[in-house]
């Protein structure tokens, strides 16, 4: 079986600088690597506001799926990084207004910092093109 792997960029000057993929597509799969609220500006939206910036990426990962030619009802797995844990019930209640009738599995992780300050939250997304949901 032959796999064919597809990179995405987002157009973030890091990724060309660094030498690394927003996303990667090989075949059905798709992965979404580390995603922050960090605008083309260098700015970072929803400063100092976890369920703004967990919503805004989630929302660009949705988009980026769709360029892949995927959707929302393909996601598997979701990660949040957070720098603090006290943030997890606004990060649950971004992501269950996107992703709660699908069920994906849904990690939240400490870590003790991100790029900036600001930075609250961090997100891995993956997929898989025709997982079809079917009942327990």
């Amino acid at each position: 079986m032959e796999l064919l792997r597809t990179n995405y960029s987002s157009g973030a000057p890091l990724e060309e600088k660094a030498g690394y993929s927003r996303m990667v597509k090989v075949s059905p799969f798709i992965y979404i690597g580390g995603t922050t609220s960090v605008l083309p500006d260098g700015s970072v939206y929803g400063e100092d506001d976890p369920y703004t910036q967990t919503r805004y990426v989630l929302e660009k990962h949705v988009d980026l799926l769709v360029r892949a030619g995927a959707k929302k009802e393909d996601v598997i797995r979701i990660k949040v990084y957070t720098t603090d844990m006290k943030y997890a019930p606004e990060i649950g209640k971004a992501y269950s207004e996107i992703f709660k009738p699908l069920k994906p599995l849904f990690t939240i992780v400490g870590t003790t910092m991100l790029n900036r300050p600001t930075q609250l939250v961090e997100i891995e997304t993956d997929a898989v093109i025709g997982a079809t949901l079917v009942a327990e």
